[in-house]
């Protein structure tokens, strides 16, 4: 009678490293560990063997020092004599304002854009076309000049709402349009306005969990619970009870023409709108094909089966295909939305102070720290391009395929 017994077990011997298939990866992750290592070690020895790092030292006390220039665009208020510390937030204030408002705006247009791509309406579809290759294949930094030039000279200037007869005027009394920038009113905060805000964050989310509640119960029973106007309801009520409740207790502040400038209000200055319009055009070409790309992914049999189903095409698109296309659309548009906010560093081109404009541009002459200021650059931009992709990711993984 013969028994099965397993084979004996070969000893490691040190040529296996190389031949045997359950080493070989391992060992050259290792190789390029310790090259990659020995590499670092090289460039941080040259860096501290540096004739002029070894005269200077290495050190941020710089950033206490007194900055001694000004900032055009200020979130916060800021003057020469404070700190290159205050003025690296301020730039550091300058690129987030830009990189946020230049998503979320990319991300509308995109996703308009990129549906309309699909249109049966041939002329929406070619016009759609139209604009992604026009924007997408020239630079970005053309699309801001271009922008920055328009604004600069064809908006007027404010002497052109000064006398008896203006030659501009005010859209609503409020709102100034000049090659100066757009002076626009600035909310003044009394007492009751943070209960107010808290109401408009409240109704936030409770248009989040409505929604949310509506689409499970129509995937689960099927009943079509109104989305639109509950939305629109949930957004103002509250709010504006609240508001007019505690007795408005938040103001305006709308913008004078007094001697040859306007006063009051807030001045976005035409390099911020430059900016912000330019990488949102230019980023949500791309977005737009992302979506064009996510929805032509989905089988058209999806499509069919849902009018079969009595689906108008607009409830076909929200209900049916865009959360599948999802699952496409958001990878790439986690790569969008870093390309966009590091693409925010040509801020400088028109003279919108960002964080590296002051960080590592003037602070950086200012105060021969170069080594430093580049460090803390590469320091915020990992860490910002680092909260990007988590966020994003964490939505990836709601919308993905559960497996069983």
């Amino acid at each position: 009678m013969t028994t099965l017994t397993d084979p004996p077990q070969e000893s490691f011997r040190l040529s296996m490293l190389l031949n045997d298939t359950r080493y070989r990866s391992y060992t050259f992750q290792f190789i390029a560990l310790i090259l990659i290592i020995a590499f670092f070690s090289w460039l941080i020895n040259n860096a501290i063997n540096n004739p002029t790092l070894q005269s200077n030292g290495v050190g941020f006390g710089f950033l206490w020092t007194s900055a001694g220039y000004d900032i055009n665009q200020q979130p916060i208020p800021f003057n020469s004599q404070d700190t290159h510390l205050r003025a690296s937030v301020v730039g550091v204030m300058n690129t987030l304002i830009v990189a946020f408002l230049g998503c979320i705006t990319a991300t509308i247009l995109g996703v308009i854009a990129g549906v309309l791509r699909l249109s049966n309406n041939w002329i929406v579809a070619r016009l759609m076309s139209i604009y992604v290759e026009a924007f997408r294949n020239v630079p970005v930094l053309i699309w801001i000049l271009i922008i920055f030039s328009i604004m600069t000279v064809s908006l007027p200037g404010p002497r052109a709402f000064r006398g008896d007869d203006p030659q501009s005027s005010m859209l609503f009394d409020a709102i100034a349009f000049t090659n100066r920038g757009v002076y626009v009113p600035k909310p003044l905060y009394e007492a009751g306005s943070l209960a107010v805000f808290i109401t408009f964050i409240l109704s936030i989310a409770a248009i989040f969990f409505y929604r949310r509640y509506a689409t499970k119960l129509l995937y689960d029973t099927g009943r079509l619970l109104p989305v639109f106007w509950p939305s629109i309801a949930m957004f103002f009520v509250p709010t504006l009870l609240v508001f007019f409740v505690l007795g408005r207790p938040i103001g305006l502040e709308y913008p004078e023409l007094r001697g040859f400038n306007f006063q009051g209000g807030i001045q976005v200055r035409g390099s911020l709108i430059a900016l912000w319009l330019a990488l949102a055009i230019y980023t949500g070409a791309f977005i737009a094909e992302n979506v064009r790309a996510g929805i032509q992914a989905i089988s058209k049999g999806q499509t069919e089966a849902a009018a079969s189903l009595g689906l108008r095409p607009n409830r076909i698109m929200n209900l049916v295909i865009l959360p599948q296309a999802l699952r496409v659309i958001i990878p790439p548009l986690i790569s969008q939305y870093l390309n966009l906010t590091k693409n925010s560093s040509l801020a400088i081109a028109v003279g919108y102070m960002d964080v590296t404009g002051t960080l590592g541009g003037i602070t950086l002459n200012q105060t021969g720290r170069a080594l430093e200021c580049i460090l803390l650059l590469m320091l915020f931009y990992l860490t910002i391009s680092l909260a990007i992709s988590g966020v994003m990711n964490v939505y990836n993984n709601s919308v993905k395929l559960k497996e069983r």
